[in-house]
């Protein structure tokens, strides 16, 4: 198999083929294991990555300007608020100048309907690589860690396993769909049968649903839908991996103060030790973080023996200096 990344783009969770998703798992395992030896990796010696947030984070900005450091590179954070861009600079000029800039270019933008536009803007413009560290559609960074994880404790084979991922409570406002989106596109193209669950008013978008059924189809696994008030307890059944979060309301109502009201009928909607009850007794339960701590889920199941939450989080930096070793050189 040849792969080169050289000056790809990451933008949505098929920009990469199967074969060179597992070319940046196969980096990633490689780069972990040089970062446990204390083996130096500067690949991207004198790189700069320029880092645009448009929305907080914790995991995504510690992970990438670790990672680029790590690299031998540098990771500059430039907060949104603190740029032009609101009195003029369009994504065509943080393209066109960014690019000239810097090596590379990552955006987190997750505004509803505008996030992934400005991002693929941005990446037309630029001479770069353009890199989405997460969109009102996708996720596709988070996703990586999650399969490398995944593997970590299911192995490589995951064919028959099955994961479900489950919207889950929480009352701190309308949460970005990127998540479960990246999820179902990407994990049936690793053998699992993909579970979705949700209440009815929680729905992905129809175009990404079509695709994660065509990748299903490709791939030969299951997708199934629960859509129904009491899905979650349906859902957990002989589940080997338990993906449980909070999303927004955003395909069936824009509304802030209307999704808020929606989301407060589902409270029962928690992963708590009952629900993982009804899961393999070796499941593992994972989350991206920031989780709701006994909203969303129990702190008995988060910090409990089948989480693998800190795992995930710390695989976030390894899958992103994967993508950046292979894209940035």
């Amino acid at each position: 198999m040849h792969t080169d990344l050289r000056n790809r783009d990451l933008i949505g969770d098929l920009d990469f083929s199967k074969e060179e998703v597992e070319t940046v798992l196969d980096v990633a395992f490689d780069l972990k294991r040089k970062r446990a030896l204390g083996e130096l990796h500067p690949y991207l010696r004198d790189k700069v990555l320029a880092m645009l947030f448009f929305f907080s984070s914790t995991r995504t900005r510690g992970s990438f300007e670790a990672g680029m450091a790590q690299l031998g590179g540098h990771a500059a954070f430039i907060e949104s608020k603190t740029t032009q861009i609101s009195h003029g600079d369009t994504p065509k000029e943080i393209g066109e100048i960014f690019g000239r800039y810097y090596d590379g270019i990552a955006i987190r933008h997750v505004d509803w309907k505008i996030g992934n536009g400005y991002i693929n803007a941005v990446a037309e413009a630029s001479r770069v690589p353009v890199l989405n560290m997460q969109c009102d559609i996708y996720h596709p960074f988070q996703c990586l860690a999650d399969i490398m994880t995944i593997i970590e404790k299911k192995g490589r084979d995951l064919r028959r396993k099955k994961m479900v991922v489950s919207w889950a409570y929480a009352a701190s406002y309308q949460k970005p769909i990127s998540v479960p989106q990246s999820l179902v596109l990407q994990m049936p193209r690793f053998g699992m049968d993909v579970v979705l669950a949700h209440p009815p008013e929680f729905g992905l978008m129809p175009g990404i649903m079509d695709q994660a059924r065509e990748q299903a189809r490709k791939f030969g696994v299951g997708f199934e839908v629960i859509s129904d008030k009491d899905g979650m307890q349906k859902a957990f059944k002989d589940a080997d991996v338990v993906y449980a979060k909070s999303w927004g309301a955003l395909i069936h109502t824009e509304n802030a103060e209307e999704g808020a009201r929606i989301i407060n009928q589902y409270e029962h909607w928690i992963t708590d030790e009952a629900k993982m009850k009804l899961a393999k007794p070796d499941a593992i339960y994972m989350h991206p973080l920031p989780a709701d701590r006994d909203v969303e889920v129990t702190s008995a199941v988060m910090d409990g023996p089948n989480s693998v939450v800190f795992d995930q989080a710390e695989n976030r930096m390894h899958a992103q200096k994967a993508v950046m070793a292979l894209t940035m050189r």
